[in-house]
């Protein structure tokens, strides 16, 4: 049984940084596409980015160029680097992979940017 796990979330000012990590167990991550997304009160849940097993990326385009998604397939391990952030990126973070027709989602980490 697959299990992802978020962690690095936190309460951030306007302009800081958060780096963020899914670590996966019970699967071979690397050969998954992992993404992130992301949940504000009162909301959809949104995708922030996405990396392929080959580590090609894709970005939502208001998060191009402050946020960055990166994996470690030896730690079986998918980060999401937050720069520059924005009280607008408050929300509840969550960790994603599809493996075998199964959807894997994490128990999500909170981030909060205040103003």
């Amino acid at each position: 049984q697959a299990r992802l796990v978020e962690s690095g979330g936190g309460l951030v000012q306007t302009g800081g940084s958060l780096r963020l990590s899914c670590a996966a167990s019970g699967i071979t991550f690397s050969i998954y596409k992992a993404g992130w997304y992301r949940q504000a009160p009162g909301k959809q849940r949104e995708l922030v980015a996405d990396i392929t097993s080959s580590s090609r990326t894709n970005y939502a385009d208001s998060l191009k160029g402050r946020f960055t998604v990166s994996r470690d397939n030896a730690k079986n391990t998918v980060y999401l680097q937050m720069n520059s952030l924005k009280p607008e990126d408050t929300a509840v973070y969550y960790c994603n992979t599809k493996a075998a027709a199964t959807d894997y989602w994490g128990q999500g980490t909170q981030v909060t940017v205040s103003s």
